[in-house]
């Protein structure tokens, strides 16, 4: 693979990587950047840059950062976003993976850009939830404009500097794994706890 392919495959994976933390940021910033002329998409995904496509995602992008804020909705968002993610993140991430073998492409695509997208989302499910359950459902606002600033940044810089992009989509999904076990290891301490014991 030359330099060229190479940065197409991080940038495929950074846009991917950042559909976990909103579904159609990362769609929408690519979609201006097509349309700008600044990101070349392979020919099957040309639609991409589109009118239609750019319209639709933007109206799309608001009503997911919106329905983010209701307290009852962004459980119901975060269940459903799941799979919706992992699938954002393949198709986007195939999208700028120039040519190669077919099932090397969208086995690249569903790994780097539909596993990064899965790990991040169900990452950030777990801090909501936490967050929820410590503030009585006050803290979500935060987390859910951490998270969209989050889709923003990495969807940009993966654009701009795909390397980049990627390191922090990285850096991300370390960090979210790492919160995600101290979670599980507290879960476990307070079920094992005295009132744990008690109910024995």
């Amino acid at each position: 693979m030359n330099m060229e392919a190479v940065m197409g495959v991080l940038l495929g994976i950074g846009l991917g990587a950042a559909c976990g933390f909103r579904i159609f940021v990362p769609l929408l910033v690519a979609s201006i950047a097509i349309r700008g002329g600044f990101l070349t998409v392979t020919p099957e995904f040309a639609w991409l840059g589109g009118t239609a496509a750019l319209v639709t995602l933007s109206v799309a992008t608001l009503l997911e950062i919106a329905a983010y804020y209701i307290p009852v909705i962004d459980h119901t968002l975060d269940v459903l976003g799941a799979p919706a993610a992992i699938i954002a993140g393949t198709i986007l991430a195939a999208g700028f993976i120039g040519h190669m073998d077919p099932m090397l492409k969208w086995g690249l695509a569903a790994i780097a850009g539909g596993g990064a997208a899965g790990i991040i989302h169900g990452g950030m499910a777990a801090i909501r939830g936490a967050a929820s359950a410590a503030t009585g459902g006050m803290g979500n606002s935060i987390v859910t404009t951490a998270e969209t600033a989050s889709a923003s940044i990495i969807a940009v810089l993966a654009c701009v500097l795909p390397v980049l992009g990627v390191l922090l989509a990285g850096t991300a999904i370390y960090f979210l794994v790492r919160m995600g076990l101290k979670l599980k290891r507290k879960l476990a301490r307070s079920g094992n706890g005295p009132a744990g014991n008690s109910a024995a």
